[in-house]
Parts: structure tokens; C-alpha cells; sequence
């Protein structure tokens, strides 16, 4: 799919144009380029995405990442960053948007990232993270006090009942 056609899919799944969409876009272009990826259709690219902007919708459309499939994370840091794995040939990087030149409205910001060329938008570092295990099917578990049914990892034993995470009552004697 050329450039042009992909950016109008981007959009039409985001519903406007906007720099955080543009910022998304390029990043996933990037990505592909620098570790050789391709749309996921199951996990074999995984994005940890440091922020949930609008730039993670074009991550999905482009590189195939949801979270249903288990293969888009989010470690929220409020930072334009991205890390992405390539599970087939081990390699990651982390891409992190470069400062803009400040006061910059909206709309000069979208022309000033439609501008650009992805290595001219993001730093490249190694990745932190290690790359998450795949995703995993628990089974579940109905909650003895509301009755509403939850995977085995979100269940919690108190006082010998199987508790779900909104009627687990927490036990930290530090929160005050």
C-alpha cells in the first residue's frame, strides 16, 4: 500500500488528521524500516507505547498491534515514545519524538510532522523493556461476592473467597 493510501486508512480509523496521528504514522514507518517489520496478524510485532495519544491509533492500523491481540502494551510515562520488538528476528528499538520548535499551534504543529522524515522526528535507543512474554488465556473465575465472572489473574483469595479486583478490599497499612 503506497504512503498516501495507508495515511487515509490511518485517518479513517482515527476519524481526523492531526499531529499525533502524524507522529504515530511516522514512528510505525520508522519502525518497520529500522527493524524490519511487518503488519502483525498475530504477535509477532509487539509496540509498548509510553502514552495513549493519538499516535497509537495509526501504530494499530499500520503494524497490526491491539490490545485484544495482546501484542500493543502500554507503560505510561506521558512521553511521545514508542518501543517496538520484532519477535521473529529479536530485534527492538525505542523511538522518542524529538522537541518541536516551541510555540507551535495545532495546526502548525500537524504541517511542521507532516513535513518531516521519521529520522529527522524521533531519537533511536535501545529498548529498557524486555520484550513481554505473548499474551496468555486464563480461565475465570466468578467472584463470590458480585458474581460477575473474571480471568484467574485478576482474582484475588481473601478470607477464603475468590475475589474480583473492584471487591478485593486492599490490605496496605503505608496508603493512608
Amino acid at each position: 500500500m503506497d504512503a498516501k493510501s495507508l495515511w487515509e486508512k490511518c485517518v479513517a480509523f482515527h476519524s481526523h488528521e492531526c499531529g499525533g496521528l502524524t507522529i504515530g504514522y511516522k514512528a510505525a514507518l520508522y519502525a518497520i524500516d529500522l527493524i524490519d517489520l511487518t503488519f502483525s496478524s498475530n504477535e509477532q510485532v509487539v509496540c509498548i507505547s509510553e502514552n495513549d495519544a493519538c499516535g497509537v491509533d495509526a501504530i494499530q492500523v499500520i503494524l497490526g498491534c491491539s490490545i485484544g491481540k495482546g501484542n500493543l502494551l502500554f507503560h505510561m510515562t506521558g512521553k511521545q515514545a514508542f518501543l517496538f520488538y520484532n519477535r521473529t528476528t529479536g530485534k527492538s528499538a525505542r523511538l522518542i519524538l524529538k522537541k518541536k520548535p516551541d510555540a507551535m499551534t495545532r495546526e502548525e504543529s500537524f504541517v511542521y510532522y507532516q513535513g518531516l522524515e521519521p529520522k529527522d522526528m524521533f531519537d533511536v535507543m535501545d529498548t529498557k523493556i524486555t520484550l513481554p512474554e505473548q499474551a496468555r488465556i486464563f480461565d475465570s473465575y466468578v467472584c463470590d461476592r458480585c458474581g460477575e465472572t473474571a480471568g484467574a489473574n485478576w482474582i484475588r483469595l481473601q478470607d477464603g473467597k475468590k475475589l474480583c479486583i473492584d471487591c478485593y478490599q486492599k490490605y496496605n497499612r503505608f496508603d493512608v
